[in-house]
């Protein structure tokens, strides 16, 4: 068995600017209604970069696109995957996330198929609890591995029906 197994439920650009990647994507993709999120902080203490702690803010953009998640995000401060990405190749498609049952055990499949686990954490006490693997043998950037928990799904479907 792999990693995770579709459908892909989320794709994901960083970006130096929410406004005009928004603005775009809703001109490209039909995007309705955009929710910002500002200023996300990932602390210490629910993730780490390559195995170390980090902290970490990040505005977020969500909106829908049918049923497809469309995820925005600006790097604030600290360091991440996302800064680095930006960094080294200016704004762009990030990832594509598959949504999982058990992070931890996606983890260790990933380990055990030789794909590195680059970034993991959790927010919310746990209603969201992510990795992102190293996506680039199968062309994407990173590979997002989440599990969304029943708080955070009501969330998105208000977002989902509001677009």
């Amino acid at each position: 068995m792999g990693i995770a197994s579709g459908p892909i439920s989320q794709v994901a650009w960083v970006t130096d600017d929410l406004h005009a990647t928004e603005r775009l994507l809703s001109e490209q993709f039909g995007v309705g209604a955009w929710t910002r999120i500002p200023d996300v902080v990932f602390g210490p203490d629910t993730t780490t970069l390559r195995g170390e702690p980090v902290e970490m803010v990040l505005h977020v953009s969500l909106g829908y696109a049918g049923d497809l998640q469309l995820e925005l995000i600006q790097p604030v401060s600290g360091p991440g995957i996302h800064r680095e990405f930006l960094d080294a190749h200016g704004p762009g498609l990030h990832h594509v996330c598959f949504e999982v049952d058990d992070v931890p055990a996606a983890c260790a499949a990933a380990d055990a198929a030789g794909v590195p686990v680059l970034m993991r954490g959790s927010m919310m006490d746990g209603e969201i609890e992510f990795a992102y693997v190293d996506g680039s043998a199968g062309g994407a950037p990173y590979v997002e591995l989440a599990r969304i928990g029943p708080q955070m799904r009501t969330y998105y479907d208000t977002i989902r029906s509001a677009g």
